[in-house]
This record gives structure tokens, sequence and C-alpha cells, in this order.
């Protein structure tokens, strides 16, 4: 539920960012057709000229994403370390009721398994909350992100003729895209080379340590890693 609501609210920032982009070129572009700059986009007359981009690749493999992703990480590791240490001992009381259920006296056995669920409760709500959070901090990156380097995808676009790019941070069916050839139309690397200059942010050091996971629900609730990053969506493509 709250991955969806994470996409929408991306994709809605997304198209209002891209919308505003198109009508300022569109006003910014001569009415007369003499009067045209002569670009790329402007000679191509064999065809319309598609390009793609993955936007979660863009916006988490910049320098500022990676630097910004790290310092989350960072500052999630208590928390992941506490539901590590809840999961823990969630684990070995189910051990302990699996192995001595036999052995113990009605009360003994009725008072264990209300331990259990009592901590299996707290800490399924623990989990969601921490997923939640992590989630809406990882909106939060994305978005400032996006709002910058989404002038810069449309002014790369547009210098190298492109009539409309899509994304493809989700495969098909997920994606309307079945296929294309990342090497001939993908422009996520050089839109990240040129936003990694813009942003003036220097490569992060790779991390000293793996990066700390959130436990394994042991009722199967998630999965158990920190949630993915999930990348905004571009609703419309830029406007020529």
């Amino acid at each position: 539920m709250k991955s969806k609501f994470l996409r929408v609210v991306l994709a809605i920032a997304a198209m209002y960012t891209f919308s505003a982009l198109a009508q300022t070129s569109s006003a910014a572009t001569p009415s007369s057709s003499s009067a045209a700059p002569t670009t790329p986009a402007a000679t191509a007359t064999a065809g319309t000229k598609v390009g793609t981009i993955s936007i979660q690749d863009a916006i988490f493999g910049s320098n500022e994403g990676q630097r910004d992703m790290q310092a989350l990480q960072k500052k999630l590791e208590p928390k992941s370390t506490e539901l590590k240490s809840q999961n823990e001992e969630l684990e070995s009381l189910k051990k302990q009721l699996n192995n001595t259920s036999d052995k113990l006296s009605p009360d003994a056995l009725e008072n264990l398994k209300k331990q259990i669920e009592g901590k299996q409760k707290s800490f399924d709500r623990s989990y969601q909350d921490f997923q939640e959070d992590v989630q809406n901090q990882q909106q939060d990156i994305a978005t400032k992100i996006l709002q910058k380097m989404a002038p810069l995808i449309v002014k790369y676009s547009q210098e190298n003729g492109f009539a409309l790019v899509v994304d493809t941070s989700k495969t098909w069916p997920q994606s309307p895209v079945l296929w294309w050839d990342a090497e001939r139309v993908d422009i996520t690397k050089p839109v990240v080379e040129a936003y990694n200059v813009q942003s003036g942010v220097a490569a992060p050091a790779a991390p000293a340590v793996p990066k700390p996971a959130a436990p394994k629900p042991s009722s199967g609730v998630g999965a158990g890693a920190t949630p993915k990053p999930t990348a905004p969506k571009p609703a419309e493509p830029p406007k020529q």
C-alpha cells in the first residue's frame, strides 16, 4: 500500500516538474519555422528519435543520490539493530515453544504462547513503521534530486534531438516499454555524468561495512532488506 502511494506521489511531482519545463521550452521556441535554430531535433526528418532513461538509476546512481542514501542508511542503523534484536528474541521464544511444548504445564504453555503473540504484534508494528519511515525519507531524497535533475534531462534531450524520452525504471509488464536497445537509446549514464558535474558533489567513498538490513519478520511480513528506493516516473515527456 505504502509503496504504491510513494510511486503516485513521486509521479505527480515529476509530472508538474516536467510540465513546467515543457511550457517554458515551448514559450521560448520561435513560432516561425524559418526562425527556428538548426538543431538535431529540427533536422531529424527520417523519423522520431526516442530515448530511454531509468529515473531510478539516474537519481540514486548520482553522486548526490549515493551520498544521501549512505547518510540515510547510517541514520537508520540504530533502529535496524533494534529490530534485529527484537526478531532474534522472538525466534528464541518460538524455538523454546517448539522444543518444550510437551514438557510444559498447561498454564506455562499458555503463558509462553501469549508472550510470543504479544511480542509478535509489537515487532510487526515496529517493522511496518520502520518500512514506512524509510520509504518516506527515500521519497524526500528522490523528489529533491529530481527537481534539480529534470531541467538537465530536458536540456540534454533537446540538444541531442530526442523527440520523446521514456522512463525504464520498471520492466515490462509494469512498464509499457517491452524492449529497447540500451546501448543506442539509453541516456541514463550521460545524464548522471552531467548532473554530477552540475551538482559539484564528489563521489562518496564506498561504505566501510555492509549496509545494515532490517530483519525478516517472523510472521513473514515483507522482505528482510531495507526497501529499495522507488524512483519517480515522469507522467508526460518533455514537449518540443
